[in-house]
């Protein structure tokens, strides 16, 4: 009875997702707080996204609670914007962001960002690969720490932090 009510909960979550990516979002969304209350300044996120990918607008709307000015825009071929910022094909995931001179790879915790924002290290982005269940945008547990990595100019990967 338990694993039926698991499984119907899961199902739910994932139509949610779905249904909430394939609204056909586009355009800006302004978020009302600033960046860590360092200033008024809001860092522009830009998310490139496919039309059918089924978490993009619920990742979206976290980027805009974190005090993000957000852009989503929706584009036929989503690994042409992986090949332009030459990000890694084991840290890819369903979505791109940018932000400043810098990719994010996927379902970003809020925290990874900022602390890329804040150190401002010399490096092409972040990524989180895949879709962790439990990561901002993406319904289930989390399970584990998430780890992030820093891809370098140079295509190199090492890690960038655990959440």
């Amino acid at each position: 009875m338990k694993k039926g009510i698991l499984l119907l909960i899961s199902l739910f979550a994932i139509m949610l997702a779905v249904s909430a990516c394939n609204s056909n979002q586009t355009g800006n969304v302004v978020a009302d707080s600033g960046n860590n209350g360092d200033n008024n300044a809001k860092a522009k996120a830009t998310i490139f996204k496919s039309e059918s990918c089924g978490c993009c607008g619920l990742y979206a709307s976290y980027i805009d609670q974190k005090g993000f000015d957000v852009e989503v825009v929706q584009i036929e071929d989503i690994d042409s914007i992986k090949e332009k910022y030459k990000i890694p094909a084991k840290m890819q995931s369903c979505h791109t962001t940018i932000i400043g001179d810098y990719f994010v790879e996927g379902h970003m915790p809020a925290e990874a960002i900022q602390k890329l924002l804040a150190e401002k290290p010399d490096i092409a982005g972040i990524a989180l690969p895949g879709m962790p269940s439990g990561s901002p945008g993406m319904p289930g547990a989390k399970r584990g720490l998430f780890v992030i990595y820093a891809i370098a100019k140079d295509g190199s990967i090492s890690e960038f932090m655990k959440i």
